[in-house]
Formats: C-alpha cells, structure tokens, sequence
C-alpha cells in the first residue's frame, strides 16, 4: 500500500486531490512554504483558523529569510562594484 493510499491520524488530506504533499514535491518547494501549503489546504476539514495562523507564521518566517538572502545579495553587489571601482585604472 502507497503512502497516498494511507493516511495516519484524520482524513483531512485524503479528501483532497492531489494531496499537499505531491503538490509540495512537484512544485519543488521548500520546508516553510510547503508547511504553509499544508495548513492552507487543511484549515477548514481540520485545525480552522489556528491552521492559517500557522500557514501565516510559516509565510513569515519565509518573508524574513527572503529579505535577509536579498539583503546580503545587496551587499554582495555593492561590495563587487567597490572593489572594480578600486581595481580600474585612472
């Protein structure tokens, strides 16, 4: 038996089609976005507005990794930039 034709613990993903989690993997999404997916597609078969509590700190902690990756890729620019600018003839 496949694991989509089990479920442990409710029935709230065996109701959907496809379930989250091969939504996850074909999408190739990361830990926090695919958790957030999971509340989202659950909240109302099983933890209700607890469930898009979860899916919105999940969103947040994503929010924060993104600008913090953006921030540091910022800083990676400016610091290449300074360097050639240092480096070019005059």
């Amino acid at each position: 038996m496949s694991a989509n034709e089990t479920q442990i613990g409710g029935t709230h993903y065996k109701r959907l089609s496809p379930e989250p989690w091969d939504v996850i993997m074909a999408w190739d999404r990361d830990y926090l976005v695919g958790s957030a997916i999971k509340y989202l597609s659950r909240w109302e078969s099983k933890g209700g507005i607890e469930d898009l509590r979860k899916a919105v700190h999940f969103i947040n902690k994503r929010i924060e990794i993104a600008e913090a990756e953006r921030a540091a890729e910022h800083l990676r620019v400016e610091q290449r930039i300074a360097t050639l600018v240092a480096e070019a003839p005059r």
